[in-house]
């Protein structure tokens, strides 16, 4: 069977291409101005499991995941300091992602690492007309793009003001470049003088000059549909980039039935929640819940999770029972179909064959359940050069140790307690 994923462009479940692929995704990350909840976790566990579910399918898988450090909310959260705020909050979001003990995707690019080709890409928006700057802002012209909309269902001329001003040509025109104001600390050099790019542009440059300007996911939460993700594929395709071919959006993380988020100020942090239940606890939630639909985080909810893995602990303490040779089929066919992770759940649930259950539970990063297999004493030594290397930014390194590392069957994932990683089997 074919792997098929739901995608919000089209409206239906999208075939991938035969493996080895390739498979290239973007799924978009933080806004780096506070510590991260545990909603803001769930595009992250999702495009993690995915790659592994591809790579263990023999996919040529590529997972790019953004940090977004130049952003209106950081320079509202931190005035004359904002760049201080974004490196203290990307590190808490890494340490934080690290504890779940998945690893880390194979690109994490900032905004910041990327202006001047956010400044080129803007350029040839101006000079083919789909854009225009006006006293140090630019902007997107909506206008010029007849199938704005198509992403999100949103009619262009019922289109809101998304970024008021009243020197914009149209009321529906979006930010590519901001002008410099007074109390905002960091600013670059440009065309239309000092300034920072707006939010949607650094996406669509740090996916295109990472994967290309065709490539196969999009992802994020459902949130970010509109005005993020339409304005992203709308600057884009305005310079005839194809850009990605299937937009997954995940569901949100409800709690006491309302979405999760710091504005509302009904959040528990992911640090917390991972102090309090355990990774493989949370992990094991998120599973409980189809990637697409919302999903509700509860004191209730998140104890049957840790039920659920004390289960799965329990059958390896028992002689294992050999599977029949089809069990396997059962767990593929549901994560081949739009990655339905509760029927693959429920399907582990009826295995004691301790090789089966390991092999599933590798793909969620939860292999863990079954106590961790020892890795040799000199790929210990090459993770230990690696956390080294990704301490002093040398990711050049940090890349060639990762790579030798996974040569030999093992991945070095991090994690938050000593000593800072953890060496497990590839799936």
């Amino acid at each position: 069977m074919s792997i098929r994923l739901y995608s919000t462009l089209s409206r239906k479940l999208e075939e991938l291409p035969p493996p080895p692929g390739p498979i290239r995704m973007y799924f978009c990350g933080p806004t780096v101005y506070a510590r991260a909840h545990v909603g803001n976790a769930r595009p992250f566990v999702v495009g993690m499991w995915l790659r592994n579910w591809l790579r263990a399918n023999a996919y040529d898988t590529t997972l790019v995941h953004n940090i977004t450090d130049i952003n209106d909310k950081i320079y509202e959260a931190a005035p004359n300091a904002s760049a201080k705020l974004a490196e203290r909050a990307t590190d808490w979001y890494l340490e934080d992602t690290g504890g779940l003990g998945l690893g880390m995707p194979d690109h994490l690019p900032r905004a910041t690492e990327m202006v001047p080709q956010i400044v080129s890409f803007i350029e040839q928006l101006i000079a083919t007309d789909h854009a225009y700057a006006v006293e140090g802002d630019v902007y997107f012209r909506v206008s010029r793009d007849p199938e704005y909309g198509r992403l999100s269902g949103q009619r262009p001329d019922q289109v809101e003001d998304q970024e008021p001003n009243p020197l914009k040509e149209d009321p529906r025109d979006f930010a590519l470049w901001k002008a410099n104001k007074p109390d905002e600390d960091t600013s670059w050099d440009s065309p239309w003088g000092r300034g920072r790019p707006g939010w949607h542009i650094e996406c669509s440059v740090m996916a295109e000059e990472l994967l290309g300007p065709a490539f196969e996911i999009h992802g994020g939460g459902l949130d970010l549909v509109f005005p993020h993700h339409e304005n992203e594929l709308a600057q884009s395709s305005a310079l005839g980039h194809d850009f990605a071919r299937i937009w997954t959006h995940n569901g949100m993380l409800r709690f006491t039935g309302e979405k999760m988020s710091k504005s509302l100020g009904n959040f528990v942090t992911l640090r917390d929640a991972i102090d309090e239940w355990g990774a493989q606890t949370l992990l094991v939630f998120f599973l409980t819940g189809h990637w697409r639909k919302p999903i509700d985080f509860s004191d209730e909810t998140v104890a049957a999770a840790g039920t659920r893995a004390d289960g799965f602990r329990e059958v390896f303490r028992n002689p294992s029972e050999p599977a029949a040779e089809s069990a396997w089929s059962g767990f593929e066919d549901a994560l081949n179909d739009d990655f339905n992770t509760p029927e693959a759940l429920a399907v582990m649930h009826g295995w004691r064959d301790h090789d089966l259950l390991l092999r599933a539970l590798r793909v969620f990063g939860l292999e863990s359940l079954a106590g961790d297999e020892a890795a040799p004493a000199d790929l210990v030594e090459f993770a230990e050069r690696r956390k080294q290397a990704r301490e002093a930014r040398d990711f050049e390194e940090a890349d060639r140790l990762r790579e030798e590392i996974e040569r030999r069957g093992w991945e070095a994932r991090d994690v938050a307690e000593a000593p800072g990683f953890r060496l497990v089997r590839r799936t």
